[in-house]
């Protein structure tokens, strides 16, 4: 081996971060079993290749007996002896038998072996770089589709978005450039598997948090995000600071922050509710943009019993009962919505004048 093939070695681990070492242990194993199969050897062998020089030495390693069985894997104490004096029965004794035309075996495999472990080194850094993504929103170019997925560039991988995870009605075509969230990271046989999503709640999640400020910087909080994608969508905020309002903080300036989101999910609609300790303050901002009377609370059911004008019952509900759905999603507790008159004929709650209760809410198409 060559003192360029070293000089290689050497350049490979400044660039890419692949040990010498590691690298030149295997391709010595490498060659072992080039040895053994061009040679056509049983014998138990063992390659040293010079980190310095390149020179390669292939030496037979036996056992030292008294009385030879194999002389491929034994040697007698007396001829272990005329190598080095030292020998004493059970030791290993070595032999050099590198064949005169292993040079060009050595050459041959050795690249092959630092190609395989460029590649996975490579699929490497790869997987390492987007297992922190996971969780995460990425922007990438469509390359190709099948029958059952897109296939997306994301620079030096692919990434499969399954059609399955597509929003309804959404369509895109060769070189279209899409955001989407990264469900899962796979390291497989074949390299990093990148699973992705665009009706992920996280992906609703993660674009407020690209679009607002307050949200990246920790005073409003996203306490949670319930989402039927490409239809409509609920999340509830908070806010550290009393003197920030975090539903005016996601809406924006003029209601471009959440007109943004709405343009890259393609129009769905997003209700941004705020987030209370008092269930039922937060259930009743919940159902927006449903005007609620009376939330009453059962808490060993974890249900809510909400009172809404006769008038307001249909767009509590939702249509096919998408709002209440939602809302019950949202809030972690199931939720039962009842019209003044229901109220009632069923539990004989008298109509009353009073006014709503306050909610705190908005909702954008």
């Amino acid at each position: 081996m060559s003192m360029d093939f070293i000089e290689a070695m050497n350049e490979l681990e400044r660039e890419k971060g692949i040990s010498k070492d590691i690298l030149f242990e295997a391709i010595e194993a490498a060659l072992i079993s080039s040895y053994k199969r061009n040679f056509n050897t049983a014998q138990n062998v063992r390659v040293d290749m010079n980190r310095n020089t390149g020179v390669i030495k292939v030496y037979a390693r036996k056992l030292v007996v008294e009385e030879v069985l194999d002389p491929r894997t034994e040697i007698s104490l007396p001829a272990s002896r005329e190598i080095n004096p030292h020998f004493q029965l059970e030791d290993i004794a070595e032999i050099e038998v590198t064949p005169r035309d292993f040079g060009r075996i050595a050459a041959q495999t050795a690249k092959q072996v630092v190609t395989q472990r460029i590649r996975e080194a490579e699929r490497g850094l790869i997987y390492n770089k987007f297992v922190d993504k996971e969780e995460d929103i990425v922007t990438g170019t469509v390359q190709r589709q099948d029958l059952r997925n897109f296939y997306v560039d994301l620079g030096k991988v692919e990434a499969v978005l399954p059609l399955g995870e597509l929003m309804p009605n959404e369509k895109f075509k060769h070189g279209d450039r899409i955001k989407a969230y990264i469900t899962k990271v796979e390291n497989t046989t074949k390299g990093p598997q990148i699973m992705l999503s665009r009706t992920h709640p996280g992906l609703l999640k993660r674009l407020f948090e690209l679009e607002v400020p307050e949200i990246f910087d920790g005073v409003v909080e996203i306490r949670s995000v319930a989402r039927e994608a490409g239809f409509r969508s609920k999340i509830a905020v908070y806010s550290r600071n009393p003197e920030v309002d975090p539903v005016g903080s996601c809406v924006g300036p003029k209601g471009l922050r959440v007109q943004t989101i709405v343009n890259e999910l393609r129009g769905e609609k997003i209700d941004i509710v705020r987030f209370s300790e008092q269930v039922e303050e937060y259930v009743a901002n919940a159902l927006s943009p449903s005007k609620v009377l009376e939330v009453i609370v059962f808490e060993e059911e974890k249900m809510a019993r909400v009172i809404v004008p006769d008038y307001q019952l249909s767009l509590a509900i939702g249509i096919k009962g998408q709002n209440a759905r939602l809302a019950a999603k949202l809030t972690g507790w199931k939720i039962d919505i009842k019209s003044e008159s229901q109220a009632e004929q069923e539990f004989g709650r008298p109509k009353t004048s009073s006014t709503e209760m306050h909610q705190d809410s908005v909702s954008v198409d």
